[in-house]
């Protein structure tokens, strides 16, 4: 297509632009780093190739035509695009690196931690992919991830691997409501009732721990994260994956209740894809998460 014989000079589209969004042919000239008699020269050209005036001049003001204003929002989009683009580019030409994890372990875990990461390395541009579904590896879009479960994994090889425990957590002020003591169940249990088993349910605490308690969950959510922000509000009692609450527990907002433990069956792994080409960026993060989950 040749369009270069059916659109006007690029430079006086461009200063038309700015001048519709200055509404000022002073302004715009400021911005584009010209004189206002060089912005006026280009109006000029477009409208005696449009065969009809773009603005009516009024005394200290100017008023763009229908047409003219019709113009300037395909140009702002257009020209937003082509930056949109032109960013997406550059970026490209630099270090990026994609992380994938789950919600809660990039909630809870991965971005309190995530600055010491880009202190470290500024020159990375970082993108974080957080979903629980399972995050697809064979289409090169994430450097690195963490995967829960027990390797070995078919799309991926595993860097470092790190178990957790499993304890009841509450809020200070709701072991003050409740005091000391083993769970009851008179107590309030917050289930997080998902389809993934890999969460573990009250049922399946009781049963493992060999508890002979039968209770029912007074509070249930689909996300891990609303289940930890329920029990830091006092709530109720969840099951705090230490990994992932060791924050809480450390700044105190949540506690640990009865003082039971137990070791959850699969691992947290940091794990690259088969497929994917090595990068300085990859190897940083890996390195880097590798410590963390160890440290």
């Amino acid at each position: 297509m040749h369009f270069r014989r059916r659109i006007p000079s690029l430079t006086a589209l461009v200063t038309l632009e700015a001048v519709l969004r200055k509404k000022s042919f002073t302004t715009a000239a400021t911005e584009l780093g010209v004189t206002q008699a060089a912005v006026s020269r280009q109006i000029a050209l477009l409208e005696e190739e449009f065969g009809q005036p773009l603005f009516v001049r009024k005394h200290r003001a100017i008023e763009p035509t229908a047409a003219c204003i019709n113009l300037g929002a395909t140009l702002a989009k257009s020209f937003a695009d082509i930056a949109e683009s032109v960013e997406a580019l550059q970026s490209r030409s630099q270090d990026v690196l994609t992380i994938g994890a789950t919600v809660a372990f990039s909630s809870f875990w991965l971005l309190p931690r995530l600055a010491e990461f880009r202190r470290a390395n500024p020159g990375i541009l970082v993108r974080v992919i957080s979903q629980d579904s399972p995050i697809a590896l064979d289409d090169g879009e994430v450097d690195v991830a963490i995967r829960y479960g027990v390797p070995p994994f078919s799309d991926s090889t595993v860097i470092a691997s790190h178990g957790d425990v499993i304890c009841p957590v509450c809020s200070p002020d709701y072991l003050r409501r409740r005091g000391d003591g083993p769970l009851v169940s008179a107590d309030e249990f917050i289930e997080t009732d998902v389809l993934d088993r890999s969460w573990y349910s009250w049922a399946q605490w009781f049963s493992l721990t060999g508890a002979n308690l039968e209770i029912k969950p007074s509070l249930r959510f689909n996300h891990y994260t609303e289940t930890i922000a329920a029990a830091r509000a006092g709530q109720g009692i969840a099951l705090g994956w230490r990994m992932l609450v060791g924050t809480f527990l450390e700044d105190g907002t949540l506690v640990q209740v009865d003082g039971a433990e137990l070791a959850a069956e699969d691992r947290y792994n940091v794990i690259v894809p088969v497929k994917a080409k090595r990068s300085n960026a990859r190897d940083l993060a890996a390195a880097w998460l590798t410590a963390s989950l160890h440290g």
